[in-house]
């Protein structure tokens, strides 16, 4: 596959997670948000398990595959999984598609600071100031005025602390079993029991609200989930991670373009002026340590 190709294909993946915001927030008619995640992931679950089951054998034959230790490592991404989804899709009840978007990208600043705190990994310098911009985006697009942001945004903003600790655990764990379907499958099996589980404790499971809500459930589960966590499996393979750290934080243009199309979202100078500033520190603390990188490897080669 060539490098455009791959690019095609993950721009593809950002044009998929952008437009499930609105199916996120459309479903929200004939369930409740953690009936609507725990079926959604559970319909990822079987779109990925063929994979994960190819990925098994190859890997028995060789002896390498994940031993039974391994459980509740993937399990517990699961869990970080379900938090995340569940308290961005509480979010969305009330909030707009737009402010989900963006807010939910709060997530890559905050890959790198939580990796500092957590794991003591140096973060890059660039961490610093990205993540004052993101918050500095964060107050103008939900409200300057005394900053007044609704119930929504502030599940969806707890919810991307969720999300930045499942990206740094998932990496750390995928790299160590080598088995991405297999972990994938996994955790979307525990985020899906979990989130039932939890509706089930919580909430008013009818037929008929799943009925009516069938088709963003079924978007969101089969698509967003299933196919878009694999094309970009399959388009970070092939492409450089310059273009797929730009091409994939375009998700959050995409839920505002939806959003303004399909859900009469509008937003004010303030609002436009906090997105452009998320967007721009969100791509800026991707690409900064990849071009310091770019550097130091042209520095040796021309050694």
């Amino acid at each position: 596959m060539s490098r455009s190709q791959a690019n095609l294909l993950l721009l593809a993946v950002a044009l998929i997670w952008g437009s499930a915001f609105v199916a996120q927030a459309e479903g929200m008619a004939g369930v409740g948000p953690l009936t609507f995640t725990g079926i959604r992931f559970l319909l990822g679950t079987a779109v990925v398990a063929p994979l994960a089951w190819r990925e098994w054998r190859l890997l028995s034959s060789r002896d390498t595959q994940p031993l039974p230790r391994d459980a509740p490592g993937i399990a517990a991404l699961g869990v970080l999984l379900m938090l995340g989804a569940a308290f961005q899709q509480i979010g969305i009840t009330s909030t707009t598609v737009t402010n989900a978007g963006f807010l939910t990208a709060l997530y890559v600043p905050l890959v790198p600071l939580l990796a500092w705190l957590i794991l003591r990994h140096p973060a890059h310098w660039s961490v610093w100031p990205t993540s004052l911009g993101c918050l500095a985006g964060t107050w103008l697009l939900s409200g300057a005025n005394g900053f007044d942001p609704v119930a929504g945004d502030l599940w969806v903003m707890a919810g991307s602390v969720f999300w930045a600790l499942h990206v740094i655990f998932v990496g750390r764990i995928a790299e160590r079993l080598r088995a991405p379907f297999l972990v994938a499958c996994g955790q979307f099996l525990v985020c899906g029991l979990l989130g039932l589980l939890w509706a089930g404790l919580s909430e008013a499971i009818t037929l008929a609200g799943i009925r009516q809500a069938a088709l963003p459930i079924a978007y969101a589960g089969l698509v967003s989930v299933g196919i878009g966590f694999t094309t970009q499996v399959v388009g970070q393979r092939y492409a450089q991670p310059a273009d797929a750290a730009i091409i994939l934080s375009a998700e959050t243009v995409f839920a505002a373009l939806f959003g303004f199309l399909l859900m009469g979202d509008r937003l004010d100078a303030n609002g436009i002026a906090g997105c452009a500033l998320i967007l721009v520190c969100i791509v800026a603390v991707q690409l900064a340590p990849l071009a310091a990188a770019g550097r130091r490897a042209l520095a040796r080669r021309t050694q």
